[in-house]
């Protein structure tokens, strides 16, 4: 079944919603497996808990500026961006990216896109910006060759994707992959809420992260 979603360029926060086929969500058994196997967990296991757990919490998608407190503030969890779901995931793992990439910018405001013509940082959105979330985890050393290869995207990496049209989008690499795929699932908001689905090699991949263990 298709969804419409209107595709827009939303100029606040550099993510989009996309007209776009809807997986239907899958229930983690038998569908879904879990790759994991040890049992000692990991700060990439809770960022990827943290990602999956906003399916079915965070459901509406909306660009809008808000205010927000700081650090840790946060849009209403029902909402949000693609972002948005980068940000809250990061957050359980103690690591605010509004807090963090607010004193990178104050220091280093030139290194940042300059597509919003801002003119200082704002703590309200930059850190809801697909672009700056990019410049960030490059500019600390967390960026890895691109590759059509999916067995090269390991559960945990955060993966930035061009979707035409100045249009950008950003998701997580969960560890569960659907039954027969060789691909992991993608945990990311493009207009209906967190989703998790199939959904890795759908755009032109324009970045990749992996902010814990070795990003060589």
């Amino acid at each position: 079944m298709k969804r419409s979603v209107i595709i827009c360029l939303f100029v606040l926060t550099g993510c989009a919603s996309f007209s776009a086929q809807v997986l239907p969500q899958k229930e983690a058994s038998p569908a879904l497996q879990s790759t994991k196997q040890n049992t000692k967990v990991t700060s990439t296991d809770k960022l990827i808990a943290a990602a999956v757990e906003q399916v079915g919490i965070t459901t509406e998608y909306d660009p809008a500026y808000v205010k927000l407190t700081y650090p840790n503030g946060d849009v209403p969890v029902k909402t949000g961006v693609c972002a948005d779901v980068i940000v809250r995931a990061f957050r359980k793992v103690e690591v605010d990216l509004q807090k963090e990439l607010h004193e990178d910018m104050k220091r280093n405001f030139a290194r940042y896109p300059k597509k919003w013509k801002a003119r200082a940082p704002d703590t309200n959105i930059d850190h809801r910006r697909v672009p700056n979330l990019m410049t960030w985890f490059d500019r600390k050393g967390k960026a890895l060759p691109l590759s059509t290869d999916a067995k090269d995207y390991l559960p945990g990496d955060v993966v930035a994707w061009d979707l035409g049209g100045g249009l950008t989008h950003i998701g997580l690499v969960s560890d569960l992959k659907a039954d027969g795929q060789n691909r992991y699932l993608i945990v990311h908001n493009i207009g209906s809420g967190a989703q998790i689905e199939d959904r890795l090699f759908d755009w032109k991949v324009i970045g990749r992260y992996r902010y814990f263990g070795s990003s060589k």
